[in-house]
């Protein structure tokens, strides 16, 4: 059986899903996201400009992924419904990743406002990705409201400081039946393949890719990473046991 991500109807071929901000120049973005194997790629609306195309983002994105706008800079929800209904409005398509954020220091996203915009965005037809940080309660009122996948944070927006959460998100990804998405916080390609071998579903990365000394190498080790995870979480890793258990017998290849 082919193992196929499904959202909002669309098959999506790979589960590494990249992000395009932070990188010293656009045209670098083309190389990274093939290197990467990525097929959804989000920008941020503020950096989409139909009118110059060397300073649109969206121009640098292959033809062949989902380009995935988000309400970056949006500090509630309907903010993030008015940035959503633009990137519709400018030929963005119907996919969305909500983000609502007012916490200016920690960066962490609000939850409730959060709901509110997926619940108005998910109405009028949006294939709706929200950002959140990983509360079981929040995440069963948004699969409840129409949400495509939820995301989960696996440590604050740009720390690369890893799964911090990795608990939380091992509970939504057993009670949620949607895609569990993780996003923001993955420095490394291993902790990419830790949530993918947990059974997340994807990885969003940005910034361990775009502040990395060879942004395009390393986009090919988290393509690579993420495919490992996910082998892995398919082949059902083996018991952990609390002590040692020997791979060979000990005895009987020798005679008393």
């Amino acid at each position: 059986m082919r193992d196929i991500l499904k959202i909002g109807g669309q098959e999506v071929e790979s589960r590494l899903f990249l992000g395009t901000g932070k990188f010293s120049a656009n045209r670098m973005i083309p190389e990274v996201v093939r290197s990467s194997g990525a097929r959804v790629v989000t920008v941020a609306l503020r950096r989409v400009d139909l009118e110059y195309q060397e300073e649109n983002i969206a121009a640098y994105v292959p033809k062949e992924c989902i380009l995935m706008p988000n309400t970056s800079g949006a500090r509630n929800a309907m903010e993030a419904v008015r940035i959503a209904r633009l990137a519709r409005a400018a030929g963005c398509g119907d996919w969305v990743k909500i983000e609502v954020i007012a916490d200016n220091r920690y960066l962490l996203p609000d939850n409730y406002e959060t709901i509110k915009a997926t619940e108005i965005l998910a109405s009028e037809g949006f294939v709706v990705l929200p950002y959140m940080s990983p509360d079981l309660m929040a995440a069963k009122k948004l699969a409840e409201v129409g949400a495509a996948a939820v995301m989960p944070l696996g440590a604050p927006i740009g720390s690369n400081r890893g799964l911090k959460t990795r608990e939380l998100v091992r509970i939504l990804i057993e009670e949620i039946p949607l895609p569990i998405i993780v996003d923001a916080g993955i420095g490394r390609p291993s902790e990419a393949a830790e949530a993918m071998e947990m059974g997340a579903a994807a990885v969003l990365v940005n910034t361990a890719v775009a502040t990395a000394g060879d942004p395009v190498a390393m986009a090919r080790a988290f393509g690579l990473a993420v495919e490992a995870g996910r082998t892995a979480f398919l082949a059902g890793p083996g018991e952990t046991a609390q002590y040692a258990r020997a791979s060979s017998p000990l005895t009987g290849f020798l005679r008393d």
